[in-house]
């Protein structure tokens, strides 16, 4: 049965906005935030935008297990959740102190009025492809077809928007059915949906084990300018911790420098975490790391990038309120210091 797509804009306004600002349901009751610095020591909390971290978010646990943020004098809670918005929620809410997301609900949060300001980037490039069974060919081939997507105004979605649009459609077009993110290949494989945006380890893996699953669409192809994963941090919080966020930005570009350097230990840190088998991941680190540079070396906050997200994202319609100024949604204080700490990286073209 199909299942229209009504409402989209004030569904949207919902979720990445109004849901934003009222606090932190996905985690129940949240602290308050006191905006003084936590003690030394004391976890920081992370919310990660999946169920399971992905490759793009994994930077975090190559950080943890080479021992990077604890150099830096930081012990670091990972919490996953069910998408970006729900981790804009837990930093607005005061549950967590760092947040992992695509930048959409990080910028339609400041767009409300949020307390949100981005600090870093994990992956600034992106890192997923449009995945379609055999009967599928083309974009185009999505009419009336059963799409997943995570919920409207989260990344996947925001992803399936874009693929549309290369092939003059709109979501009017297709029916969204939820799915969560861990759920997206086990949907295509029997048919619940014909469509998915997904990781490359997602990707690799589903390809690899049903021959007629196929790319129709490489997302960094599509929108080449778009600026994709970001850590965020409330601006009270960012006031009153600088350095926290200082260190823990010196220990991720750490991550991903050692990332470049050691393919094997960090396709075994990276399996363990993803939980998909070495093989996958082995293929998942030439297309990301090998070709593409998904992981930035020095600060990965561009902001002619970031700019043009952002007039994207009101060219799509996801964007209800003015776009915020690039100096009030980015603090690029904490990696800029960073960076200088460790010295730039310079001599390939994929450094950024």
């Amino acid at each position: 049965m199909r299942r229209p797509v009504r409402r989209l804009h004030t569904a949207l306004a919902a979720l990445a906005v109004a849901g934003v600002l009222a606090g932190c349901g996905a985690f129940g009751d949240a602290p308050a935030q006191s905006g003084e610095p936590r003690p030394e020591g004391q976890a920081i909390r992370v919310g990660l935008p999946t169920g399971v971290t992905s490759f793009a978010n994994a930077d975090i646990a190559v950080a943890i297990e080479k021992g990077f943020l604890a150099e830096a004098g930081l012990s670091v809670e990972t919490q996953n959740l069910r998408s970006g918005v729900s981790v804009v929620q837990g930093v607005v809410g005061g549950a967590l102190e760092i947040g992992g997301a695509s930048i959409e609900p990080v910028v339609n949060a400041a767009a409300g009025g949020g307390d949100v300001v981005i600090i870093g980037a994990y992956t600034d490039k992106l890192t997923v492809s449009s995945v379609a069974p055999a009967e599928v060919q083309t974009p185009a081939d999505l009419r009336g077809r059963q799409v997943g997507v995570q919920e409207v105004g989260a990344f996947r979605e925001v992803m399936t928007r874009l693929v549309l649009q290369s092939a003059g459609l709109t979501p009017e077009d297709v029916s969204y059915i939820p799915v969560d993110a861990q759920s997206y290949n086990a949907a295509l494989v029997d048919g619940r949906i014909q469509n998915a945006i997904l990781q490359t380890e997602q990707a690799v893996a589903v390809q690899r084990d049903h021959p007629g699953m196929h790319v129709i669409a490489d997302m960094a192809d599509v929108v080449p300018d778009y600026h994709y994963g970001t850590y965020f941090v409330s601006r009270s919080w960012l006031e009153a911790n600088r350095d926290v966020a200082v260190r823990f930005m010196t220990a991720l570009t750490r991550a991903h420098r050692f990332m470049y350097e050691n393919k094997a230990e960090t396709v075994q840190i990276v399996a363990k975490t993803t939980e998909f088998d070495e093989d996958v991941i082995s293929q998942a680190y030439d297309r990301l790391l090998g070709e593409k540079g998904v992981f930035p070396v020095n600060t990965g906050l561009d902001k002619a990038r970031i700019k043009a997200t952002m007039r994207r994202m009101g060219e799509l319609g996801i964007l209800e309120n003015q776009a915020p100024e690039y100096d009030s949604l980015v603090d690029a204080g904490p990696v800029i210091d960073a960076v200088d700490s460790l010295g730039v990286q310079t001599g390939d073209a994929r450094w950024r």
